[in-house]
C-alpha cells in the first residue's frame, strides 16, 4: 500500500454505491472495470455437482483487479469459505469460462468483504499519512508564532558576518539596509543599559529595570525597530507617531515575547532532559534510534509547552510597566539611530549623516476636523525614511499570519484561536465591565458562540495564485489601475513668483491638497505591500485557516489583519477555497449570476434572468478576460470588483470551455449579500409591510433597491427646491446646481449607514466625498454648502419611507438614555447567549514619568458617557442581530456539510451549494425574528434596572414573516 501514501485524501467509494461523476476531483484509489459486475453477475453459471474435498484458494481475476493490488491488500490464502459453500474460481490459464458452484450471490459477497477490508485498510494508512501531514504543519505554525522575532535576529547576525567577512556591505532592500545599520548600536545600548541597571542597588533601579533584562539584547532592538517603522508607514500624519502610542506598543509586543520566550527556555530544559534520559547508554552507532527520540520530543513539544503555559503565573505587566519600557527603548533608538543620503560623487562635501528619529512636541488637533489642538509628544521619522519606506514595506514583520492548521477550540476568554499567540474571544479594547461580563458568564451559556467561531475558523482557504500573478504584474508596472493606488507620488505645485494675496492662497490650497493625497497614497502603498507579502508567504501552502474572534457587539472578524476575506476587493481577488467541489448545473447558474453581480453598474439589480442574460451577452468578453487579463481588452476592468471579477472570469471560462462544464472544480467562493441589511433586520423587526418590500423580504420579479427609491425621492425635493424663489429660499441655488447630480451612488453611504446611527456631520462628510468624485463643484465652499444640503434632503427622505424603523431606534436610545442617567451602561444578552456592554466611559487621565517625557495615559473612568450609550445602542444592537444570524447561519450550513465563510451581512460558500445556504439563511433569519426579541430585551431591562421606568414597545405592522422564505433576492 506504499504507492497510496502519495494520494490526496478522499471520500471512498462503498461496493453498494460505486463512484459517480459528480465529484470528479475526488478520485477513488482503485476502481472494478466495467465489465467486472456482468462478468460475475450476468454471465450463466456451469454449476459442478461434485464439491471439492478441499478448501479452495482464491486467485484474483486478471481481468477485474490488478494482481499487485490484491496481494498488497490481503494475503489470498485469507479468504476461505467454509466446505458446505466452497466453490472454485479457476485462474485464466486453466480455463476460459469461470465455473461458480453455487449461486452468484456468494461471490458478491466475497467481492463485498474484499472490497470493506480494502478500503478500511486504505482509510487507516490515509489516516496516518494526514496525521504525520498535520504534525509537520504543526510544528511549523508553532515556529511561525514564537520564533519568529529569533529568526529575524539571526538573519541580522548572519548579515554581520558576511559583512565583516566580505568587509563589504550586502544589497539588501532599502528597509533592511536601514535595519542592518540601526541593529549594533541598539543592540549595544540596550546590553549596557541592562548591565547599568543590573548594577544598581533595588531602590536606584530604573521602574522598567526588571522588565528590560527579561530579553536578550539583540530580540530587544530587533523588536524596537521593526515596531516603530511599522507604526511610521501606518501613521496617517506625516511622518511622526504620538509617543505615548509607540511606547506602550513597544511594551506589548516585548511582554508578549517575554511570555513566549519564558515558555521556550522551560521547553529547552525539558528537552534536554529527555534526552539524556532517552538516550543515554545508548551506542553513537545507532543514529536512527537518536532520531526517532529527537522526533518524539518535538511531537510532544506543543502539548509540554501548552502545560507550561497553564502552570505559569506571569502577572500583566500594566500600561505603566509598558509605556516606561517602551519609552526608554524608544529613547535609545533615537540616540543611536542615523541616515546619510546618498554620497556626494564629488567628494567635496562632508557626509551627511542625521539622526534617524527625533523626539519633538507638536500641537495636534483631537481628531479630523476638529478646531480643539492639544500639545503632544512625537517621534518624527527623517524624510529620507518615509521616501523608501512604502517599496519595502513587505519586509516589516506581521505578528498575526494566517495559520497552516485549524485554530484552537474557543474554550473561554483567552482560550481558543491561535497556538500560541494572545489570542482573546473578543476585542474589548481594555473596557474592564465587558471583560468582567465574559469572564463571568457560564461557558455553556456561550457554546453556541464558540462553536461559530469554530466553524468560521476552520474554512480553508489557498491564494488563487492566478489572480496574484495579475496583480504583481499591475503593481510592478506602476499600480493605478484595477483599484491599486498610484505607486508614483503627485508632484508638488511650485510656488509662484507673484505678490497677488489670491494666486498665493490658491498656491497653499493645492500644496495641501498634494501633501494630503501623496500622505493618502503612501499609506495605501504599505498597506497594498503588506498585503501582497502576506500572500506571496502564503502562495505556495496547500492552505490556511483564518481563527476568528468577536467585537464588542458580537460581529466576527478574522484575526489576521492584512490579506482576509474581510478586506478589500485585491484581498478578496486572491483568496479561493481550498477544497474545489464540481460546479454541476446549479453552481454554473450562481457562477454566472456571482460575476455579474460583481460587475455592477446596475447588472445587480437586474432580475436573475436579467443577470444571466448579460453574462451570456458578453461570453467573448470574459474569455478575453480570462486568457488575456493584461494584454487583452481588459473587459474585467470595467468591473466595481474587478480582481473578484477576473477570478470569476478565470473560473468560468475554464468550465465553459471544458468536455464537461458541470463537472468543472470550482474553488470560487460565491456571495451572497444582504439588500441593506440594517434596514432589513429593521424591518423584521417592526414587521411593517411596506418596509419589509423596500428591503426584499417579500417575493418580487426583481429585486427592489432602497438606494434607488431614496435618489428618486431626494431628485423630488430637489425639483420642488428649485422652482422657489432664490431670495426668500436660499437652497433654490443648491437645488438647480444639485439636482443633475443626484444619482443612487450619492445616496447610497448615507442610506446605508443611516441605521447604525449616522449623524448629520457624516452624512455630510460622505456626500461631500462623492461630490467631489464627480468633480462638478471645483469651489470648496460651494462644495461644503451643497453637501450640507443634500445631506439634509437624504436623511429627511429616509425618514418618510422608513417610520417604523425610525419609531424602533427611537425606542431603544430612549431606553438606552433611561439607563444611563443612572451612571449605568447599557448592557444586553444576544439571542445566542453572548452578554454585551457598551463600553462608552468617560476616560481619566493617568500621569506617568518616563525618561522621555511624562505620559498621559487614558483609563476608562467611573462615569458613562450618557449621549454616547444612548445614540450608540440602537446600532450597536442591530449589530449583534447582523452578528447572531451569521453566526447561526455558519453553524446550520456546517451541519449540511457546507463550506462556510461569512463577513457581517455577506455570506460566501462554493458554488453548486448556493441554493442550499440560501434555504438555510432565510430560515434561520425567520428563526431569529420568531423569537419576541424586543420582548426579551425590554423583559432584561425591567430585571436588570427594577427602579427605573421604560417607555412601552413602538407598535409594529402584522407582516408575515414567513414572506422571507419565499422571497429570491432577500440575499442575492
Amino acid at each position: 500500500m506504499a504507492a497510496t501514501g502519495s494520494l490526496p485524501l478522499t471520500q471512498y467509494p462503498t461496493y453498494s454505491k460505486p463512484p459517480t461523476s459528480q465529484k470528479p476531483h475526488k478520485k477513488p484509489l482503485f476502481s472494478l472495470p466495467k465489465q467486472t459486475f456482468p462478468l460475475i453477475f450476468s454471465f450463466p453459471f456451469h454449476r459442478s455437482l461434485n464439491y471439492p474435498t478441499k478448501p479452495p484458494r482464491f486467485l484474483p481475476l486478471c481481468d477485474s483487479l490488478q494482481e499487485n493490488i490484491v496481494q498488497n491488500i490481503e494475503n489470498p490464502k485469507n479468504f476461505l469459505l467454509p466446505n458446505a459453500h466452497s466453490r472454485q474460481i479457476l485462474s485464466p490459464e486453466s480455463a476460459p469460462r469461470i465455473f461458480i458452484q453455487d449461486p452468484p450471490w456468494i461471490s458478491a459477497l466475497f467481492w463485498k468483504g474484499l472490497y470493506k477490508m480494502t478500503n478500511q485498510t486504505v482509510k487507516i494508512e490515509h489516516k496516518e499519512i494526514e496525521k504525520r501531514k498535520y504534525n509537520l504543519l504543526r510544528r511549523r505554525q508553532v515556529k511561525e508564532e514564537t520564533e519568529a522575532w529569533e529568526k529575524m535576529v539571526e538573519e541580522y547576525r548572519e548579515l554581520e558576518r558576511e559583512m565583516c567577512e566580505k568587509k563589504l556591505a550586502p544589497n539588501l532592500p532599502y528597509v533592511k539596509g536601514l535595519f542592518l545599520g540601526w541593529f549594533e548600536p541598539l543592540r549595544e545600548a540596550i546590553a549596557k543599559e541592562q548591565k547599568v541597571q543590573k548594577g544598581k542597588s533595588k531602590k536606584l533601579r530604573a521602574a522598567y529595570a526588571p522588565h528590560i533584562e527579561l530579553l536578550p539584547a539583540d530580540k530587544l532592538a530587533v523588536i524596537v525597530m521593526h515596531k516603530m517603522m511599522g507604526l511610521i508607514m501606518g501613521a496617517e500624519e506625516d511622518g511622526y507617531v504620538q509617543v505615548v502610542q509607540a511606547a506602550v506598543h513597544i511594551g506589548v509586543a516585548i511582554e508578549q515575547e517575554v511570555r513566549i520566550h519564558s515558555f521556550l527556555e522551560k521547553t529547552k530544559n525539558y528537552q534536554r532532559k529527555q534526552i539524556v534520559d532517552e538516550v543515554q547508554g545508548v551506542s553513537k552507532e545507532k543514529e536512527i534510534l537518536r532520531k526517532r527520540v529527537n522526533s518524539l520530543i518535538r511531537r510532544r513539544r506543543l502539548t509540554e509547552v501548552q502545560k507550561l503555559v497553564k502552570n505559569e503565573e506571569i502577572k500583566p505587566w500594566g500600561r505603566d510597566a509598558q509605556a516606561k519600557l517602551g519609552s526608554r527603548l524608544l529613547e535609545l533608538l533615537t540616540e543611536t539611530a542615523y541616515v546619510q543620503p546618498p554620497i556626494d560623487q564629488s567628494g567635496d562635501s562632508p557626509p551627511d549623516v542625521r539622526p534617524a528619529f527625533r523626539h519633538k512636541f507638536k500641537t495636534i488637533s483631537r481628531g479630523p476636523g476638529q478646531k480643539i489642538k492639544k500639545r503632544y509628544g512625537v517621534i518624527e521619522c527623517d524624510p529620507l525614511i518615509r521616501s523608501g519606506l512604502d517599496k519595502s514595506a513587505k519586509h516589516m514583520m506581521i505578528p498575526y499570519v494566517p495559520m497552516l492548521v485549524p485554530p484552537k477550540k474557543w474554550k473561554g476568554y483567552d482560550k481558543g484561536g491561535y497556538l500560541f499567540l494572545p489570542s482573546y474571544v473578543m476585542r474589548t479594547h481594555g473596557s474592564r465591565k465587558q471583560q468582567e461580563a465574559l469572564k463571568g458568564v457560564n461557558v455553556k451559556n456561550m457554546r453556541k458562540v464558540f462553536e461559530a467561531l469554530d466553524t468560521l475558523g476552520s474554512t480553508k482557504w489557498r491564494v488563487n495564485n492566478k489572480v496574484l500573478a495579475v496583480v504583481e504584474s499591475i503593481w510592478a508596472s506602476g499600480g493605478n489601475i484595477a483599484g491599486l493606488v498610484d505607486r508614483n507620488d503627485i508632484p508638488i505645485p511650485e510656488k509662484p513668483y507673484s505678490e497677488d494675496s489670491t494666486e498665493i492662497q490658491e498656491w497653499k490650497w493645492s500644496l495641501r491638497k498634494a501633501n494630503k493625497v501623496n500622505r493618502e497614497r503612501h499609506s495605501q502603498r504599505c498597506d497594498t505591500e503588506l498585503k501582497l507579502s502576506v500572500a506571496r508567504k502564503m502562495e505556495n501552502e496547500e492552505g490556511f485557516y483564518y481563527p476568528h474572534n468577536l467585537d464588542f457587539r458580537g460581529r466576527a472578524y478574522p484575526m489576521h489583519p492584512h490579506l482576509n476575506h474581510l478586506s478589500s476587493d485585491l484581498c478578496r481577488g486572491v483568496l479561493e477555497f481550498a477544497e474545489g467541489r464540481p460546479l454541476g448545473r446549479s453552481g454554473l447558474h450562481w457562477l454566472k449570476i456571482h460575476l455579474a453581480n460583481l460587475y455592477s453598474g446596475g447588472v445587480e439589480k437586474l432580475s436573475h434572468d436579467g443577470r444571466l442574460a448579460f453574462v451570456d451577452n458578453h461570453l467573448d468578453e470574459i474569455f478575453d478576460s480570462a486568457e488575456n487579463p493584461i494584454n487583452g481588452n481588459r473587459w474585467w476592468l470595467a468591473a466595481e470588483d474587478p480582481f473578484q471579477c477576473l477570478a470569476a472570469c478565470m473560473n468560468l471560462s475554464e468550465a465553459l470551455k471544458s468536455t464537461s462544464p458541470l463537472n468543472t472544480i470550482s474553488y470560487l467562493p460565491i456571495h451572497q449579500d444582504g439588500s441593506c441589511n440594517g434596514l432589513q433586520h429593521y424591518a423584521a423587526l417592526g414587521r411593517d409591510n411596506l418596509e419589509a418590500a423596500a428591503v426584499n423580504l417579500v417575493a418580487g420579479e426583481k429585486p427592489a433597491d432602497v438606494y434607488s427609491e431614496i435618489a428618486v425621492r431626494v431628485h423630488n425635493i430637489m425639483k420642488r427646491d428649485s422652482n422657489k424663489d432664490p431670495a426668500t429660499n436660499p437652497n433654490a441655488l443648491l437645488a438647480k446646481l444639485l439636482i443633475d447630480q443626484v444619482d443612487r451612488k450619492l445616496v447610497k453611504q448615507t442610506v446605508m449607514t443611516s441605521v447604525y446611527g449616522v449623524t448629520f456631520v457624516g452624512a455630510r462628510e460622505q456626500i461631500k466625498r462623492r461630490l467631489e468624485e464627480k468633480g462638478h463643484i471645483s469651489d470648496d465652499r460651494l462644495l461644503f454648502s451643497a453637501a450640507c444640503y443634500t445631506a439634509k434632503v437624504t436623511l429627511a427622505a429616509l425618514g418618510e419611507l422608513f417610520q417604523a424603523a425610525r419609531n424602533i431606534m427611537g425606542w431603544l436610545g430612549d431606553c438606552a438614555k433611561v439607563i444611563a442617567s443612572e451612571n449605568q451602561p447599557v448592557r444586553w444578552t444576544t439571542p445566542l447567549g453572548l452578554p454585551v456592554v457598551q463600553p462608552y466611559y468617560k476616560s481619566e487621565r493617568h500621569l506617568i514619568r518616563t525618561t522621555l517625557q511624562v505620559l498621559a495615559l487614558q483609563r476608562e473612568g467611573n462615569s458613562v458617557e450618557v449621549r454616547k450609550q444612548r445614540t450608540a445602542f440602537p446600532p450597536n444592537f442591530v449589530h449583534s442581530l447582523d452578528g447572531s444570524h451569521m453566526m447561526m447561519t455558519a453553524v446550520a450550513c456546517r451541519d449540511a456539510g457546507l463550506y462556510f465563510a461569512g463577513v457581517h451581512d455577506s455570506f460566501w460558500t462554493h458554488a453548486c451549494d448556493v441554493e442550499k445556504m440560501n434555504q438555510i439563511l432565510r430560515e434561520k433569519f425567520v428563526e431569529l425574528y420568531s423569537m419576541p426579541v424586543l420582548e426579551n430585551l425590554l423583559e432584561s431591562f425591567e430585571t436588570s434596572y427594577p427602579s427605573l421606568v421604560f417607555p412601552p414597545l413602538p407598535e409594529r405592522g402584522n407582516f408575515d414573516l414567513l414572506e422571507v422564505l419565499k422571497s429570491p433576492y432577500f440575499f442575492n
